[in-house]
């Protein structure tokens, strides 16, 4: 698991980026457009992402077309794979103490008579 893709998706911007890019590619400046970033803004974010595997730019007549590369999000789900029996242990822990817990009392209804105005 390489801990650039971390950095680079710890940016609420990039992290935009990337989940616009998922509908398709994108040229920087529709990314720019659709997030309401500046052109050259939104090319450092792009660097940040390219640099960080995550995205490749293709040049097309004038214009540069963002596309997300899919191997580093298959290698990151694999790296969380290995967490999940983990959580999912923890949350039977908590499953099995919540169901330990007498039942609430039902809040009063205020449309009853004796119930809270």
């Amino acid at each position: 698991m390489n801990h650039h893709t971390f950095t680079a998706l710890a940016d609420p911007h990039r992290f935009q980026i990337v989940e616009l890019l998922r509908e398709r590619p994108h040229s920087v400046g529709e990314i720019a457009d659709r997030l309401g970033l500046r052109q050259p803004q939104t090319s450092k974010h792009l660097r940040v992402l390219v640099g960080a595997g995550l995205v490749h730019m293709q040049p097309q007549a004038n214009r540069r077309i963002a596309h997300l590369r899919p191997t580093p999000f298959r290698d990151l789900d694999d790296w969380l794979t290995r967490y999940r029996p983990l959580w999912e242990e923890r949350l039977d822990r908590l499953d099995d103490y919540l169901n330990t817990l007498p039942p609430e009392d039902p809040a009063p209804d205020p449309t009853e008579p004796g119930g809270s105005p």
